[in-house]
């Protein structure tokens, strides 16, 4: 495989790039900004790959509440371009593109529609989610109409060491390394009640490497672990890690009015085609992310 990733300077890019080394695939970070057309198609010449794994996006919810118009230029506009440049390649056979979706294209479900499965009708609430939506279509029409290789990957809460203090799981672990370090012993949170489908990213990258390979065209794969946590008990365990007094206090600023309080997928699809199946257990998951965020305030003292 030789690989070619958009975002591969995010946080989940930069785990694939060395999931995918360590697999025996020739793995290239592709600089080019999606909003950009001849740079892409630039960056497939010359790097000609068999797959191209889309990560590039705006991720953050809030920031797409604040920049509607600019999270769909990036995230679905920079879909179509990328798109464009793959049908254009001068290559004997045009690469595979694996998206890089959301399960935010669900949106708030009834009770029993849980674990959520991919032929259920996508329902977003935030423009982040419309964006991957949009995106999701833009493949899809162009595999049906026009022979795109698309396979259309749709994560839930992915975690690990690294990821940005803006998500929840790592803002904790920062604000409770912090306090281990000797700040003021207090942890600020938001919605404590919400429960999420957490999976490791280091087996997030796995699905994505399994799916390149063994994905069906055309199709659409939860990337979840089918098991939801309350933030109330992530917190919990990541207190119990940090091993520090704290006083919690809610945050007002950290509550979406968007927040959906439960959100956890069916993975047996994804099971079912390729046999994976998530190896890092959640608490491995916390620790790890703990003691990142511990080494790097000790670096900051």
């Amino acid at each position: 495989m030789r690989a070619l990733v958009t975002g591969a300077r995010g946080f989940v890019g930069r785990y694939l790039l060395v999931a995918l080394r360590d697999s025996g695939a020739e793995a290239l970070d592709c600089t080019a900004d999606v909003n950009d057309s001849a740079a892409l198609r630039a960056a497939l010449e010359t790097s000609r790959p068999t797959v191209v794994f889309h990560l590039a996006a705006q991720t953050f919810v809030p920031e797409a509440l604040r920049a509607p118009l600019e999270t769909y230029e990036t995230n679905a506009m920079g879909t179509a371009r990328l798109a464009a440049a793959v049908r254009g390649y001068s290559g004997e056979m045009p690469p595979r593109i694996v998206f890089a979706s959301s399960a935010e294209v669900y949106g708030a479900r009834d009770a029993g529609e849980y674990p959520l499965v991919e032929t259920l009708d996508l329902r977003p609430v935030n423009p982040y989610g419309a964006s991957k939506a949009a995106a999701e279509a833009i493949l899809l029409g162009e595999a049906s109409s026009l022979g795109l290789d698309v396979v259309i990957t749709r994560a839930f809460n992915h975690i690990g060491p690294g990821q940005d203090e803006r998500f929840v799981v790592a803002s904790f672990a920062a604000q409770l390394a912090r306090i281990a370090a000797g700040s003021p012993p207090q942890l600020l949170v938001g919605n404590l009640e919400a429960a999420r489908d957490f999976l490791d990213v280091r087996d997030v990258v796995q699905a994505y490497i399994a799916l390149a390979r063994e994905g069906e065209s055309g199709q659409i794969y939860n990337v979840c672990s089918g098991r939801a946590v309350t933030i109330r008990d992530v917190l919990r365990e990541l207190i119990a890690i940090a091993r520090v007094p704290v006083e919690v206090r809610e945050d007002p600023e950290r509550n979406r009015s968007a927040d959906m309080p439960l959100s956890v997928g069916n993975p047996a699809k994804l099971r079912a085609r390729t046999g994976w199946g998530p190896k890092v257990p959640l608490v491995r998951s916390l620790r790890d992310i703990y003691e990142a965020q511990r080494d790097a305030a000790r670096v900051r003292l």
